[in-house]
């Protein structure tokens, strides 16, 4: 523990939504807007996973990483996971040669940063006539989550299929200019991030169904298993999709889960 920061371990294999409940209890802030994504503390890093403006790159401090081929164990700084959007070194280059053991995060233990500008946090905050804090982000968030997205228990999912696409300064206005509706979110370098489920469901996918496999009602980012749908036939709906859009709009969308 340090001056308004605290430094906590997890082991790879702890339930990220306990773990990020339980930091949330704490009183240490940093990962409430990652709440009820499924999955392991171990998975969080190699996805660089986020949601509703936060990412787990913001948070991390370090983790320690075992190698299949020698059993050499290693500890990787924040800035040597080479982290992207929805992407690091363990999805690239190291991917399949070795496991995360444990990870270690920074969150601060007091003036926390609170992000609810994203989605519509700020508004189920104000639903709930709540002020923005750790457990009211974290509830709002987790609210808003099951109201959009299928629980995995229930109904077969790896969450968002797909990244969010970004495009130069000139094809955005183009598409402004043609789809007054279709969200955007200027980066820092001028170019814009789209909004893929918009471009999905645009493109008549929200809700179809392929036999088992098909996108969900609710939320087009979202592939789903409705029972007996085998791994090439989850593809072969993606890589429609992805043909789909970029004939409709001149977008590549490109696969945010890890496909092995």
């Amino acid at each position: 523990e340090g001056d308004g920061f605290i430094i906590v371990e997890a082991a790879a294999g702890e339930n990220w939504q306990d773990f990020v409940q339980w930091t949330v209890d704490q009183g240490w802030g940093g990962l409430q807007n990652l709440s009820l994504i499924p999955g392991l503390v171990g998975t969080a890093p190699i996805q660089n996973i986020g949601a509703y403006g936060v990412e787990t790159k913001d948070s991390l401090h370090s983790l320690r990483w075992m190698r299949w081929a020698d059993g050499e164990i290693e500890e990787f700084s924040n800035a040597q996971c080479e982290f992207g959007y929805r992407d690091s070194i363990f999805k690239g280059r190291l991917k399949d040669q070795g496991v995360i053991l444990s990870v270690q995060f920074r969150l601060s233990s007091r003036d926390h940063t609170l992000v609810t500008h994203y989605g519509s946090v700020a508004e189920e905050l104000a639903l709930r006539g709540a002020e923005a804090g750790l457990r009211s982000i974290a509830d709002a968030v987790m609210s808003i989550r099951r109201s959009k997205l299928p629980n995995p228990a229930e109904l077969g999912n790896s969450g968002s299929f797909f990244k969010n696409p970004t495009v130069d300064a000139q094809k955005a206005a183009e598409l402004a200019q043609e789809y007054p509706n279709l969200a955007q979110y200027p980066q820092a370098d001028g170019r814009a991030k789209l909004a893929a489920g918009w471009l999905i469901e645009q493109a008549g996918f929200k809700g179809k169904r392929f036999g088992d496999a098909g996108i969900h009602k609710n939320q087009a980012l979202v592939l789903v298993n409705y029972g007996s749908a085998t791994g090439q036939e989850i593809l072969a709906v993606s890589r429609d999709i992805q043909a789909t859009v970029l004939e409709k709009y001149g977008i590549v969308i490109e696969a945010e889960v890890n496909v092995i």
